[in-house]
């Protein structure tokens, strides 16, 4: 295993159902981010289809796992030695699904479904089926989720316990949960909760968002990397423009951020004779 690992972050915005244009937007952007030495690239959510809810619309336009769209992410990963992770709207039978993946150099490493649905995607999507995937790559132990599913303590929690060093998390952050944008140094406040879930598991948080006003929604940028430590590895990026920025980190932290001092072990000090997390038919 690699411990330093170079992540790229896709602050990006697209207008929805244009697919051909947007993959395009998808594949320059990540290819300027392996340009900058990215190891892993995270991409926004829906970013393929744009977030729209709109079943009627998505149901023609929606790919398979895999399909068009992984394999050019496939292809330039394995031209650059790296991964790309993203969303898009995925067609299972007569089912749509809010989905993220992982995309390494031999193909998709992970394919997600995302658990909460938010919003008007109850109206479009089915709920997420495939249960809270990571995967092992030469730069540590990878989870992912999406956007609204950070709303939830025991997402982060199981990934960890399941071994996740760096979990991404394609967002499309918006206005709504909760009255205000941005404070004072741009953070939203989905910002500020991946700070805090990032040091209650003691794991990496990236967390690239939609930007500017697409579809006549306004995204609220803000992408940024929190550390185990609840400390800000990259980021925020501006609350209203794309931008593509890298970050190098030691995924070994991840561990060491497990014990705070001799007496302070917030992984170890868990209550298990008490209560777990019920998942993948076993308990955590």
């Amino acid at each position: 295993m690699k411990h330093p690992v170079s992540v790229g972050l896709v602050q990006l915005g697209t207008e929805p159902f244009e697919i051909a244009k947007n993959r395009s937007l998808t594949l320059e952007a990540a290819a300027r981010a392996f340009a900058q030495g990215a190891d892993i690239v995270v991409l926004p959510e829906m970013i393929l289809h744009g977030y729209v809810a709109d079943a009627r619309r998505l149901a023609p336009l929606a790919e398979t796992i895999p399909g068009p769209t992984t394999e050019a992410w496939q292809r330039l990963a394995a031209e650059h030695g790296g991964y790309i992770s993203g969303g898009l709207c995925e067609r299972d039978g007569d089912a749509l699904y809010n989905t993220a993946v992982l995309v390494g150099p031999s193909g998709v490493q992970l394919h997600y479904r995302k658990l909460h649905l938010f919003g008007d995607e109850k109206m479009a999507f089915r709920p997420g089926d495939r249960g809270l995937p990571v995967a092992d790559t030469i730069f540590g132990t990878v989870g992912i989720c999406v956007c609204y599913d950070l709303r939830f303590v025991e997402v982060v929690r199981a990934l960890t316990l399941k071994g996740a060093d760096l979990i991404l998390v394609p967002t499309a952050w918006l206005p709504g949960f909760d009255q205000q944008r941005w404070d004072a140094e741009g953070m939203c406040p989905q910002a500020h909760g991946a700070l805090f879930q990032s040091n209650l598991s003691q794991c990496f948080i990236a967390c690239a968002s939609q930007v500017g006003t697409h579809g006549g929604l306004e995204f609220l940028g803000s992408s940024l990397v929190a550390d185990p430590y609840g400390k800000r590895a990259l980021g925020p990026l501006p609350p209203d423009v794309d931008e593509v920025a890298v970050v190098e980190l030691d995924v070994a932290q991840a561990k060491l951020a497990q014990v705070r001092s001799p007496l302070i072990a917030p992984r170890a000090d868990r209550r298990t004779d008490v209560y777990g997390i019920a998942l993948d038919d076993g308990i955590l």
